[in-house]
C-alpha cells in the first residue's frame, strides 16, 4: 500500500516560512523557567541561524544599504560600550542581549517576511498571546493570586510572575495596539470587527496591570493611529472606546478604588509621589551623572549596577517588594534606571544613544511616510498602522522602562515588524496589491 503526501492548503503552506516567528511569540506564553534564557529566547537565536543558512545556500543579498545602515547603528555603541566594561564576562551578555533584540531578530524578520498575509500572521500572533496572558492576569486580579499590590495580591501579571511585573503589560499593550491597527485597516470586515473586539476585550486586563508607563505608551500610540487613519473613523472608535470603558468601571465597578488611585499617582508625580516614583526620579538621576563623567562612551556594558551607590542619593529604597503569583516576600534590587534612553546613555554615552534612537527615528520617519502614501491610494494600511504602532508605543514605553525579562525578545519581534514595512522595497505597494489580488483570486476559487 503505497503512502501519498497530501499537500497542504494554499494559505496553509504560504504561513511557513513566518511559522518560527510566530513561534518565538507564542512561546513567551510559557512561564519562565528561571534566570536565563526562556524559551522564546532559544528559538529567536536558532531563527536567526536558520536564516544565515537559507542565505548562504540561496546566494543572496538578503538587505537593502539602508536597512543595513539603520539595523546595524546600534552595533557601534554597543561594541564601544562593550570594550569600556569593566568585567568581559558581563559585556559578552549584555552584548548578546542587545544584538538579539536590536539588530538579528529585526534582520531576520526582514528575511522571513514576505507579504502582506505573512506581516498580519505576525500580528495576529502578538493579538493571540496578548487574549492569553490577560486571560491569566483577569484570572489573577478575581481570585487574588496574582503580584502583590499595595498589600493584596491582586495585580495581573500573566505567566511571566512577580519577578516580571511589566512582562504582560507590555504584551498586552503589543496586542492592543496590533489589534488596533487591524481595524483601521481596509481588511475584510469579519476581520477588523474580530480585531476590534480583540482590542476592548484588552483594555481590562491592561488597566488590571496597574503599569502607568503601559498606559500612556497605549493611549498615545491608539491616538496616533486612529488619526493616521482618519479623523471621522478617530471620532467613531474613540467614543466606543470611551462607552466600554465607562461600562467596565462605571457599571461594573472593575477595580474601581485601586484603578482610581493608580491614576490620580500618574499626576502627582512632582507634588506627592509614591515611593516607585522617588526610586525611579533617584534612579535617573544618577543615570545622568554617570553620563556626565563619561559623555561619550558611558561606564561600560552592564556597568550601571556597579556605579549606582556612587551616583545615587539616600532617598532610594534597598529595592522594590515582590510577592505574589507564587513567590514569596523578597526585595528584589534594582540594577537599572528604568529608562531605556538613560541606560544607553549611561552604558553607552551620547555615541551609542545616538546611534540606537536615531536609527529608531529613522525607521518612524520611514514608516509613517509609507502610511501617507498608501492611506491616500493603495491597499495596506492596517500593516502600517500595526507597524508605526509597534515602534511608537517602544519610543514612548522607553521613557518609563528598558529591556529585561523573558519578554523582551517580543521588541524584536515588533521591530522587526517595523522594519519590514519601513525598509522593504520602493514597489511594496505594487507588491501588496498583486497579493491581495491573488488573495481574492484564491478565496472564488475555494468558494
Amino acid at each position: 500500500m503505497s503512502h501519498v503526501l497530501v499537500p497542504l492548503p494554499r494559505r496553509a503552506a504560504a504561513l511557513v516560512p513566518v511559522l518560527p516567528l510566530m513561534a518565538v511569540v507564542a512561546l513567551t506564553a510559557l512561564p519562565p523557567a528561571g534566570d536565563g534564557a526562556g524559551p522564546a529566547d532559544v528559538v529567536s537565536a536558532l531563527v536567526v541561524g536558520y536564516c544565515v543558512i537559507r542565505l548562504l545556500r540561496e546566494r543572496r543579498r538578503p538587505l537593502s544599504p539602508v536597512a543595513v545602515v539603520l539595523l546595524g547603528l546600534p552595533v557601534v555603541g554597543v561594541a564601544l560600550a562593550a570594550m569600556g566594561a569593566a568585567s568581559p564576562e558581563t559585556a559578552l551578555g549584555g552584548l548578546s542581549r542587545y544584538l538579539q533584540i536590536f539588530v538579528l531578530v529585526p534582520a531576520a524578520a526582514l528575511v522571513l517576511l514576505r507579504r502582506t498575509s505573512d506581516f498580519l500572521a505576525v500580528a495576529w500572533s502578538f493579538v493571540c498571546l496578548a487574549l492569553w496572558q490577560g486571560a491569566v492576569g483577569v484570572h489573577q486580579y478575581v481570585t487574588g493570586t496574582g503580584a502583590s499590590y499595595q498589600g493584596e495580591t491582586v495585580r495581573a501579571v500573566g505567566t511571566f510572575g512577580a519577578q516580571d511585573v511589566m512582562g504582560m503589560a507590555s504584551a498586552v499593550s503589543l496586542g492592543v495596539v496590533c489589534a488596533v491597527g487591524i481595524a483601521l485597516g481596509r481588511a475584510p470586515v469579519r476581520q477588523r470587527a474580530a480585531a476590534a473586539g480583540c482590542a476592548l476585550l484588552l483594555v481590562l486586563p491592561l488597566a488590571l496591570s496597574f503599569s502607568r508607563g503601559a498606559w500612556i505608551a497605549t493611549a498615545l500610540t491608539c491616538a496616533v493611529q486612529l488619526a493616521l487613519a482618519g479623523m471621522r473613523r478617530a471620532l467613531r472608535v474613540g467614543a466606543a472606546v470611551v462607552a466600554a470603558g465607562v461600562v467596565l468601571v462605571g457599571g461594573f465597578g472593575v477595580g474601581t478604588a485601586m484603578l482610581q488611585e493608580r491614576i490620580d499617582s500618574i499626576t502627582q508625580v512632582a507634588d506627592t509621589p509614591d515611593q516607585s516614583v522617588i526610586d525611579r526620579y533617584t534612579l535617573w538621576a544618577a543615570a545622568t551623572g554617570m553620563w556626565r563623567e563619561h559623555p561619550l562612551t558611558g561606564v561600560g556594558l552592564k556597568g550601571f549596577p556597579e556605579y549606582r551607590d556612587g551616583h545615587a542619593t539616600l532617598a532610594l529604597s534597598s529595592g522594590s517588594d515582590i510577592e505574589g503569583a507564587g513567590e514569596t516576600f523578597h526585595k528584589q534590587a534594582l540594577l537599572s534606571p528604568h529608562s531605556m534612553y538613560l541606560l544607553v546613555l549611561s552604558e553607552q554615552g551620547l555615541i551609542g544613544l545616538l546611534a540606537l534612537a536615531g536609527g529608531w527615528l529613522a525607521l518612524l520617519v520611514c514608516a509613517l511616510r509609507r502610511v501617507l502614501r498608501v492611506r491616500r491610494s493603495g491597499p495596506g494600511l492596517d500593516c502600517g498602522l500595526v507597524a508605526c504602532g509597534l515602534l511608537l508605543w517602544l519610543l514612548v514605553d522607553f521613557v518609563y522602562g528598558d529591556i529585561g525579562g523573558p519578554s523582551t525578545v517580543l521588541t524584536g519581534v515588533a521591530l522587526g515588524l517595523t522594519a519590514w514595512w519601513a525598509l522593504s522595497a520602493d514597489d511594496r505597494a505594487g507588491a501588496v496589491r498583486r497579493d491581495e489580488v491573488a488573495e481574492r483570486v484564491e478565496e472564488a476559487a475555494t468558494r
